[in-house]
């Protein structure tokens, strides 16, 4: 699905997106800097949010393998978890295409206040996983039922929506699997990635993706991936959270109350 964007509209989408790849490298959920962006510029709500998932798969597979040495001897563990992400994704991602398009218009303002949410909370799971660390000396446990349903539900919720999914992954992982921050980080980035990737797989097949969109988004992610690994450690993380709940909230509100 192709809609005509003008050279202004298609400047704003790929500022967003390199705003949105610092975001990602310093805080995490900069689709809350895409997603509403798109919103704001009249795209319809569905082919917003499939664009903008395809979009942001490369910064989702350069995330994941960033993280490969950090996942050294548990990749089996891994690789299970994956399976069950991928899983969720595709649900999602079908569940997004085969319900009418007006619950996904009704329910996004909510999704958007718990994806603020969870990301003004993510520094209090951080200091839990931290806290839990230095407790337990960092022990990685063997994959139960229970962090297997829980990595299936967020796989569901990211490919019907995604945003702030890595927040959620990030607190099962670090209760339920590994107390090391830079395991559970590392796993949260290649299983939000899986997710990430096969529901784009199922946007592409299905003929919903606007794909200049996907290139504006894609290229500004990546050059702000690319930035924020070197500037992003100078910017308050703090800061760019508050944008970020900002940005949630005042896209909610304005939805709920069109």
């Amino acid at each position: 699905m192709e809609i005509e964007i003008g050279l202004l509209n298609g400047t704003i989408i790929f500022v967003a997106g390199i705003v949105a790849g610092i975001i990602n490298v310093v805080a995490g959920a900069g689709t809350l800097i895409t997603f509403p962006t798109l919103l704001a510029l009249g795209i319809p709500p569905i082919t917003a949010n499939v664009s903008n998932t395809v979009g942001l798969v490369p910064a989702s597979v350069t995330g994941a393998y960033g993280y490969r040495r950090e996942l050294q001897g548990q990749w089996r563990a891994v690789g299970l978890m994956a399976i069950f992400s991928a899983i969720g994704g595709i649900v999602g991602g079908v569940l997004l295409l085969v319900l009418p398009a007006s619950a996904f218009s009704m329910v996004v303002p909510y999704l958007l206040i718990l994806a603020g949410v969870l990301s003004a909370i993510q520094p209090r799971i951080a200091r839990f996983v931290r806290r839990k660390s230095a407790a337990t000396h960092a022990d990685t446990r063997p994959v139960t039922i229970g962090l297997s349903l829980g990595v299936l539900a967020t796989g569901v919720y990211g490919g019907y929506f995604g945003a702030a999914q890595g927040v959620v992954l990030l607190a099962l992982l670090g209760i339920l699997w590994s107390t090391d921050m830079h395991r559970a980080n590392g796993a949260k980035n290649v299983l939000a990635g899986v997710a990430n990737v096969v529901s784009s797989v199922i946007f592409i097949s299905s003929g919903t993706v606007d794909w200049m969109i996907v290139l504006l988004i894609g290229v500004g992610s990546a050059l702000g991936g690319w930035l924020g690994a070197r500037i992003g450690r100078r910017l308050p993380a703090p800061v760019l959270r508050t944008i970020l709940v900002i940005v949630a909230l005042t896209a909610a509100a304005v939805l709920l109350v069109t």
